[in-house]
C-alpha cells in the first residue's frame, strides 16, 4: 500500500483527519509486520504539525488531550488495549546536538512497540533511514499542504 501522497486541507479538523487516517493505515500495516513507525515532521510554526499528531493519536485510539511537548521535549502515550506506545517528540527548543544525548532517543528508537512522531526533525543529527517524512506548509490562502513520503 503506497502512502506517498499530497494533501491540501482548509481546516484544523481536516489536518487532524489526515493524521488519523495515516495512523489507521500504519496500524493495519503493522498487523502484517510491514511498514515504518518513525515519522519525521517538518514545517514552520503554525503549519499543522501538532494538529496532525493529535489526529494520529486519535487514529491509534488515544482519547485524552494530546499536549505539545515543546517544553519537556518528549511525551509518551499508551495505546489502548496494546503494549504499544506513541512517543511525541518536539525538538523546537533543542539548540545543540548535545542536548539530545540525555533524552533516551536510542531506547525509544530501538523499541519495536512504538510509533514515534518527531516535530522539527531537521534538528536530528542521525535521521533514521527507515522513516516517513511529512512536510507541512501554508499557502497565501491559508490552506495547509501536507506531503507524505516514505523513505526506506
Amino acid at each position: 500500500m503506497d502512502i506517498n501522497r499530497h494533501y491540501c486541507t482548509e481546516t484544523a479538523s481536516k489536518t487532524a483527519e489526515v493524521g488519523q487516517n495515516l495512523a489507521l493505515e500504519l496500524a493495519w500495516r503493522r498487523q502484517r509486520r510491514v511498514g515504518t513507525r518513525i515519522l519525521c515532521l517538518y514545517g514552520d510554526l503554525g503549519s499543522g504539525k501538532t494538529t496532525f499528531v493529535q489526529g494520529f493519536a486519535r487514529g491509534l485510539g488515544i482519547k485524552g488531550r494530546l499536549l505539545s511537548p515543546t517544553f519537556i521535549i518528549v511525551r509518551r502515550y499508551q495505546i489502548p488495549l496494546k503494549n504499544d506506545f506513541l512517543f511525541h517528540i518536539d525538538l523546537y527548543r533543542v539548540s545543540i546536538p548535545e542536548q539530545m544525548k540525555n533524552l533516551g532517543f536510542s531506547e525509544i528508537f530501538s523499541n519495536p512497540y512504538t510509533y514515534i512522531l518527531i516535530e522539527w526533525a531537521e534538528k536530528l543529527e542521525n535521521v533514521p533511514k527507515k522513516r516517513i517524512d511529512i512536510h507541512f506548509s501554508v499557502d497565501a490562502r491559508q490552506r495547509h499542504h501536507i506531503t507524505v513520503k516514505e523513505c526506506l
